[in-house]
C-alpha cells in the first residue's frame, strides 16, 4: 500500500506568483470578537494564500491568539465570517474543520507511545490498522524519529516532543496547519534547530500554515509574510524583509527589532527620501557605523550623515557589540559585528556615528 504522505511534496512558490495567480486558502472577512465590552479582534480582514507560511506577531493582548482560536473553531466570531477554500466555517465546530494544530505545550497523550499518539487521529477517522501502520512508519521517518515509535513522551527531549506534535498534526494530511507558540517551551539553541525543522517540513508538505508567536526572530526566520497586530487590529502585513527594512509605523519599527528615532536626538535629518507629513525618521542600529572622531572619513562620506556622541555603555554579545551612545538629549544604539583588530570603545569615549542617508526610513509617529 502506498501512503499518500510519500507523494506529498509541494514546492513553495515565489511571492510574486502568489500575488497574481494563487487564490486565497483562508479569509477573515471583517471579523470581530467581543468579550463583553472588550474587542479582542476588531474588524479583521486578512487573506492567507495557499501553501503560505504566515505568522501573526504581536505583544500580549494584541489579538493574535484570538485570531488563531477563531480559525481553529475554539471560539466563534461575534461578527464577520471566516472562509476556508471559499467555504464559510464560522459556525463549523473545531472537530469538523480539517486542520492540524500544534500547541505550545504539545498536548501529547502522556499514556500513549509515540506511535499510538500518531495513530490516534487516523483511528478517529476510521482508517484501517494496516494503512495506519504504513502511514505512521512514513511519518516517523519524515520527522527523523524512526527509532522512537515505542517510546513514551516523557522519554523524549523537548525537540523530539515538538517533532511528534508536528507529525501528529500532519499525519492526517490536513490542508491547513495551525501553530500556537510552537517553540515557546524550548531553549534558544533548540528553538533555532526546530526553526529549521519546521521550515523543512513546510517545504516538504506544502501546507497552508498559520503561526502565532511573540518571538520576532522566529517570525522573521519562518515566515513568507508576517502580520503585526496591535489592539486587535492589523498594524502592518508584509514579507519579513520588507517589514523589517520598511516598517510603516513607530510601533512596528520598535516591535520588530530595535530602532533609533532620530528626531529624539534633535538632529537635522539628511535623507534621500522626502518625508511625508506626520512621519519621523528612523534608522536600524546595524546601519550605524561607529568610529573614533579622528578616524579617516569613508570614501562615500558625501552620501552619509555624521554626528558625534559619547559612549554610555558597550554590551558584548558574542558575534556582536552593541553601543549606547548619547547624542544630544537622547541615546542612539549602534550594533556591529566583532572582527579581528577592530577598535573597541568604552563608556566615556567620544565616537563618531555615521550612516548612509539612503538607510533612513520615515515611519508614522
Amino acid at each position: 500500500m502506498t501512503s499518500h504522505l510519500k507523494s506529498t511534496r509541494l514546492p513553495i512558490a515565489e511571492n510574486e506568483a502568489w500575488t497574481h495567480r494563487v487564490p486565497a486558502q483562508i479569509e477573515f472577512c471583517s471579523v470581530t470578537k467581543m468579550y463583553g465590552s472588550v474587542a479582542a479582534v476588531k474588524d479583521l480582514s486578512l487573506a492567507v494564500r495557499r501553501d503560505e507560511f504566515l505568522t501573526i506577531l504581536g505583544p500580549s493582548g494584541s489579538g493574535k491568539t484570538t485570531a488563531l482560536m477563531l480559525l481553529a473553531g475554539f471560539v466563534a466570531p461575534t461578527k464577520g465570517d471566516i472562509l476556508i477554500a471559499g467555504n464559510s466555517v464560522a459556525s463549523v465546530p473545531s472537530y469538523r474543520r480539517d486542520q492540524g494544530i500544534v500547541f505550545q505545550s504539545y498536548a501529547l497523550f502522556p499514556h500513549l507511545s509515540v506511535r499510538r499518539n500518531l495513530e490516534f487521529p487516523l483511528e478517529m477517522r476510521g482508517m484501517k490498522a494496516a494503512e495506519r501502520a504504513v502511514r505512521v512508519d512514513c511519518m516517523l521517518e519524515r520527522v527523523r524519529l524512526k527509532e522512537f515509535g515505542g517510546r513514551m513522551p516523557s522519554q523524549l527531549s523537548g525537540g523530539q516532543q515538538q517533532r511528534v506534535a508536528l507529525a501528529r498534526a500532519l499525519i492526517a494530511d490536513p490542508p491547513v496547519l495551525l501553530l500556537d507558540e510552537p517553540l515557546g517551551a524550548l531553549d534558544r539553541n533548540l528553538r533555532e534547530q526546530m526553526q529549521g525543522e519546521i521550515k523543512r517540513l513546510h517545504k516538504e508538505f506544502g501546507k497552508t500554515t498559520i503561526c502565532v508567536t511573540h518571538d520576532q526572530e522566529e517570525a522573521l526566520t519562518l515566515s513568507d509574510r508576517i502580520v503585526v497586530m496591535r489592539d486587535g487590529q492589523i498594524e502592518q502585513i508584509d514579507t519579513p524583509e520588507a517589514l523589517y527594512d520598511r516598517p510603516a509605523s513607530r510601533f512596528v519599527a520598535k516591535f520588530l527589532g530595535e530602532a533609533n528615532m532620530l528626531e529624539d536626538a534633535g538632529l537635522m535629518i539628511e535623507s534621500d527620501t522626502v518625508p511625508r507629513n506626520g512621519t519621523v525618521a528612523m534608522i536600524r542600529p546595524e546601519r550605524i557605523c561607529i568610529a573614533a572622531p579622528t578616524a579617516p572619513k569613508r570614501t562615500d562620506a558625501e552620501q552619509r550623515q555624521s554626528v558625534t556622541g559619547t559612549v554610555e555603555d558597550m554590551i558584548f554579545a558574542g558575534p556582536l557589540r552593541k553601543y549606547h551612545v548619547r547624542v544630544g538629549s537622547t541615546v542612539l544604539i549602534g550594533r556591529e559585528h566583532v572582527a579581528a583588530g577592530q577598535q573597541t570603545f568604552r563608556p566615556g569615549d567620544e565616537v563618531r556615528l555615521e550612516w548612509l542617508r539612503s538607510d533612513v526610513r520615515f515611519v508614522t509617529a
